[in-house]
């Protein structure tokens, strides 16, 4: 029991990545297939801070006394990944109020009858 309960943040990242999967998978709304694709990104974000994070672990900065240091890069990718993950989600939702205006609806089933019955 003390595995799981120390380990709670991995729980936590294959709960979000679950929950992100199933929401892209399951509705139809686009918009919310982007909201399972940001709390599927999210997950990804927790665990490579939690794999960057060392125990007692310092910043990398050079004092007396301190022997044991983190590494700051998993941490510098994921501000970097949130960057990203923003101007995807914007591109997302702007690809979204466009096809709201070409086809009079967001929902992926009603989109793929109106091309097919074309």
């Amino acid at each position: 029991m003390d595995f799981f309960i120390s380990h709670y943040n991995y729980w936590i990242v294959i709960f979000l990545m679950m929950v992100g999967l199933y929401t892209v998978i399951n509705r139809g709304n686009l918009i919310k297939k982007i909201i399972g694709l940001n709390i599927f990104q999210v997950s990804v974000f927790f665990l490579y801070i939690s794999i960057g994070t060392v125990k007692e672990g310092a910043a990398p900065i050079i004092t007396e006394g301190v022997k044991l240091y983190s590494n700051p890069l998993p941490h510098v990718l994921i501000l970097t990944a949130i960057v990203v993950g923003v101007a995807t989600t914007a591109l997302g939702l702007a690809l979204v109020v466009r096809i709201k205006e070409s086809y009079g609806t967001i929902e992926e089933d009603e989109i793929h009858e109106m091309d097919h019955s074309l």
